[in-house]
């Protein structure tokens, strides 16, 4: 691979990350709720899940994934459906008025680790992350590359940006909360953002590969 073409894509890819969708819309509900640290415990649950979804798609799972319509549909359905399942969460707490509360170490540490799951499992179960690595690396890595090298050098790259971006958005978030920490905020951005989610799974279950 040469500069020109690894710039090309971490370009590609930083459109990618930084374009609407359920990633940040989980970074907007995150922070407010449970703190700076959870917040970063999604990020780094998105980018163990683009690690894995880059290995599946080196290793032609992914490929499988795409070309069998009945695959493809369950991990669409169960993106879609974990999606829904945040959104009417998120819904619920703000219809209730919940507000966060001063927790225990122990019981925080918990929470990051939920964090850290739900952020997996929001980028897990979205296909289009496969899909995205299936039509990238053909377009830059030619045969007489290092598959493998090639493959984990634009994955790597591609977590990274999600990293730097949606840390930022962390740090964004929190200054935000800082400054509007009150319960109506709070129950608001639940309520907006449980819409969001609901929106993006819905959409998510009706999507079609282009294949």
């Amino acid at each position: 691979m040469i500069w020109s073409e690894i710039l090309t894509f971490a370009f590609v890819a930083s459109l990618l990350v930084m374009s609407p969708g359920p990633n940040g819309v989980l970074i907007a509900k995150t922070v407010p709720t449970s703190g700076k640290t959870a917040g970063f415990s999604n990020v780094a649950g998105f980018v163990t899940a683009f690690y894995l979804h880059g290995t599946l798609s080196v290793l032609g799972i992914s490929f499988i994934l795409v070309q069998s319509a009945t695959a493809f549909t369950i991990v669409k359905l169960l993106g879609a459906t974990y999606l829904v399942w945040i959104g009417i969460k998120a819904l619920i707490a703000a219809f209730k008025g919940i507000e966060t509360k001063t927790v225990a170490p122990a019981k925080k540490r918990q929470n990051h680790v939920r964090a850290y799951i739900e952020g997996f499992l929001t980028s897990m179960l979205n296909p289009k992350v496969s899909l995205f690595y299936l039509a990238a690396f053909p377009q830059f890595i030619s045969s007489s590359d290092n598959v493998m090298m090639s493959s984990l050098l634009l994955v790597s790259l591609h977590a990274a940006i999600n990293a730097v971006w949606f840390s930022a958005m962390v740090l964004v978030m929190s200054r935000l909360t800082t400054l509007s920490s009150s319960g109506t905020f709070q129950r608001a951005l639940k309520a907006v953002t449980g819409v969001a989610f609901i929106g993006f799974g819905l959409k998510l279950a009706s999507y079609k590969p282009a294949i």
